[in-house]
């Protein structure tokens, strides 16, 4: 078979925070924050909250946000929720002579914890004063950029764990630039249970006002096409059953999309070279790593972050092959109806589990059940240790 012109580099980009390619499922969002930064100072996507479980794209939209931004001549600043954030945002916002990070700080104050100091030009004696300095930064740094027909777009990452603190500043800040019209968006990204946290607090009401965007799976019939379209411009094929496998094989969840077509691409890339078409044995293969990859990087992380009751309910639902009863799961629990259902909210709150019906639900995330299956041993002997 004649050799075909393929690129040697993976089109698929599973890399935490990587724009792959091709962006599949979030065209709606897309055209709103446009719409947003075309509309100017005021218009409704200029503040948004981009929420979802882990895996579905929140941060990949977020640098496709900033890409956006940046091809209009727009300042971007990207944060992620950590001890400090505001402080790091005033550095950020120096003028240039300045250096966006140059602080200057006396040997006792704590700057995680802003108990005060000094950050360039801009000084505060405690936390309840960083709202003023944080507001006084942007406005100077918005105002020196509309001098230049330009705007800033502000994106935190992880939002539901930003600081209390932290919030309210940016909250304030962003409210003050809305009053004066200034040319700016701010973008928040987050699990779902950033809404319940910040939108019920009274210091931080403002944020109710942002555009929520609730990101969900894509249709298979989007990511069966946009394979095609993918493997078919590096010079492969992939069609037919392999390309059904693949596709079902991802459950429109947008990381696994990157992972079973990265791991698919390699392993035919690295079994024929010269043969540009993609076998059944490419595809389970693929698939394979893919999971394996996926566990690592999505279920043994989010597992590790909830209590070990939330993973005991979690097992209890993992010994049905399909949606489960809330009832059955507390009788498996050995508790009551209402003590199961604290964790049962949690969870769907989390977006770590769906409803399914009336008293029925489901896992949210694909292959968790699979992967506590086969975990449960380690998860069991863990909440035994904890009780």
């Amino acid at each position: 078979m004649a050799k075909t012109n393929k690129t040697k580099q993976n089109p698929f980009k599973p890399g935490a925070g990587y724009t792959p390619p091709l962006l599949i499922g979030r065209d709606n969002d897309i055209d709103d924050f446009v719409e947003g930064l075309d509309n100017g100072p005021g218009a409704p996507s200029r503040l948004m909250r981009v929420t979802g479980a882990r895996g579905i794209g929140k941060t990949v939209l977020l640098s496709k946000f900033a890409e956006i931004a940046s091809a209009r001549g727009w300042e971007v600043i990207r944060e992620s929720a950590s001890e400090g954030l505001g402080a790091r945002l005033v550095a950020q916002l120096q003028p240039p002579s300045q250096g966006k990070h140059d602080f200057t700080l006396s040997p006792s104050i704590n700057v995680a914890g802003l108990f005060g100091g000094s950050i360039g030009t801009y000084h505060y004696e405690s936390a309840q004063q960083m709202p003023l300095t944080l507001t006084s930064a942007l406005r100077d740094r918005i105002s020196r950029l509309e001098k230049h027909d330009a705007g800033l777009l502000i994106e935190i990452d992880e939002a539901q764990a930003v600081d209390k603190n932290d919030m309210i500043a940016i909250a304030n800040a962003a409210q003050a630039m809305n009053v004066e019209n200034r040319d700016y968006a701010l973008v928040f990204a987050g699990l779902p249970s950033m809404s319940s946290k910040w939108l019920n607090n009274d210091a931080t009401t403002f944020m109710r006002r942002a555009e929520p965007h609730a990101l969900r799976d894509v249709p298979l019939e989007a990511v069966s096409a946009a394979f095609a379209d993918t493997f078919g411009e590096t010079g492969m094929i992939l069609a037919e059953d392999p390309l059904k496998a693949a596709t079902e094989a991802t459950f429109g969840y947008p990381f696994m999309i990157q992972l079973v077509g990265y791991y698919i691409w390699s392993q035919a890339r690295r079994n024929h070279p010269d043969d540009p078409v993609i076998s059944v044995e490419d595809t389970q293969t693929g698939i394979r790593k893919a999971l394996t990859r996926l566990g690592e990087t999505v279920h043994g992380p989010e597992l590790d972050g909830l209590s070990s009751v939330d993973r005991t309910y979690l097992l209890a639902m993992a010994q049905d092959d399909g949606p489960s009863s809330t009832s059955v799961i507390a009788e498996r629990l050995g508790k009551g109806v209402n003590y199961a259902g604290n964790y049962r909210a949690r969870l769907l709150d989390a977006q770590v589990i769906e409803n399914k019906g009336y008293g029925k639900v489901d896992f949210a995330i694909p292959y968790l059940r699979e992967y506590l299956r086969e975990h449960a041993a380690f998860y069991r002997m863990s909440a035994e240790s904890n009780d």
